[in-house]
């Protein structure tokens, strides 16, 4: 491993913020733990995982790639990053406050007959077709390193944000099997989705400085 661990934590913590907050990969664990229990749940975080370190390994190294024939497209790509940022921020931040007006976010329909093999199918696709996805990993290469990044560095940073997707669905589909779980969470959702609209706009804030010293 050639670089410190402060790299891989914003990383995965960026992740843990997107994976907690509702959006389509939360709701699909959701109704398949709602409808056909956990196990069901379980083959959907296990998808996740699967899915995330796809993408983690696929742009990690495309992006390196780029980068090392393409002077200035790291600054370029942390420009981007900065935009996206700002975008989930807002999103985030608008949910919540519509969220906080309605009190509640609205239930998915529940999946039945849904097995653990089922649920990991049905959660790699929406992986694959979640253009969240290919945003967030943008995103993550602005501020992530990896130019600089070894083959080892690629492997624990596509592992741990597996185990975080993983571990966060996985009690997803521990704990929304019961509807006054679910309850709970939705009400709350308005407060996790202002938190990572927070979080989102001072990862954006710390990379426009970076960006702006940079260039003085």
């Amino acid at each position: 491993m050639t670089l410190p661990w402060a790299e891989f934590l914003a990383v995965w913590a960026f992740l843990a913020a997107n994976i907690a907050s509702p959006g389509p990969n939360v709701l699909n664990t959701i109704a398949l733990a709602m409808g056909s229990g956990r196990m069901a749940g379980l083959g959907s975080a296990t998808g996740v995982a699967l899915g995330i370190g796809v993408w983690c390994l696929g742009m990690t190294y495309g992006v390196a790639t780029a980068i090392s024939h393409l002077p200035g497209a790291q600054a370029a790509l942390t420009v981007v990053a900065v935009g996206l940022l700002v975008w989930f921020s807002v999103r985030y931040l608008r949910a919540a406050h519509a969220g906080f007006h309605a009190r509640t976010t609205g239930a998915p329909p529940a999946r039945e007959g849904v097995d653990f093999l089922g649920g990991f199918r049905r959660s790699l696709a929406v992986n694959a077709l979640n253009p969240k996805a290919l945003t967030s990993w943008l995103a993550v290469l602005g501020f992530f390193p990896a130019a600089r990044a070894s083959g080892a560095d690629i492997a624990i940073l596509c592992a741990g944000a597996s185990a975080v997707a993983f571990g966060l669905h996985a009690a997803y589909s521990q704990i929304f099997s019961t509807a006054v779980a679910l309850r709970l969470y939705l009400r709350a959702g308005w407060v996790l989705q202002g938190t990572a609209g927070i979080f989102f706009a001072g990862f954006a804030l710390k990379l426009a400085v970076g960006v702006l010293r940079g260039a003085l």
